[in-house]
């Protein structure tokens, strides 16, 4: 995952069961795949509701104002990118397409040649070529509230399960 892909800060509580969890147990790449596809079920929720994992809305892009539609999901390849990777050390989401990452950080673009940056403006759909625009964040992947939850109940049903089947070698 090439795209865009961030590592988590400022979210110690959870962090920490996690980290408590997951030094419990031996055979940690279920736990990982378990919280990484709850992960990407959250994230991909956030491109139906336009918010950042703090809540607050995404900036309407141009092209949802000029044409309708939503914000970042005009093709919804981005949206149908979402994925995990887990292994027994962790796990990443993210996305590898190439423009994920200007969402969700923001920034400004810059035309690689004289000629600018061409594309459909406000109002009349007209041409307009600029030599840089500001791409306004929009971020999709990070952690909300309910993520931090259930990563905690994910945690504790692996503990009980692991439990109930006989400890550190029945891990799933």
């Amino acid at each position: 995952m090439t795209g865009a892909r961030m590592e988590l800060k400022g979210k110690e509580a959870v962090l920490a069961d996690l980290a408590e969890t997951i030094g419990k147990t031996e055979d940690k790449r279920g736990l990982f795949d378990a919280i990484g596809a709850s992960l990407a079920v959250s994230t991909q929720h956030r491109f139906e509701t336009e918010t950042d994992p703090e809540g607050n809305p995404w900036p309407a892009s141009l092209r949802a104002l000029t044409e309708g539609g939503r914000t970042l999901t005009d093709t919804a390849r981005l949206v149908q990118s979402i994925t995990h990777e887990a292994t027994a050390e962790g796990v990443a989401v993210g996305t590898n397409v190439i423009y994920a990452a200007i969402h969700q950080t923001g920034g400004v673009i810059k035309a690689k040649t004289s000629k600018g940056l061409r594309f459909r403006g406000p109002g009349n759909g007209g041409w307009v070529t600029k030599q840089s625009v500001e791409m306004p964040r929009r971020a999709f992947l990070g952690l909300d509230d309910e993520d931090e939850s259930e990563i905690r109940a994910l945690c504790a049903d692996w503990l009980g399960a692991a439990d109930d089947k006989g400890g550190a070698d029945a891990r799933r």
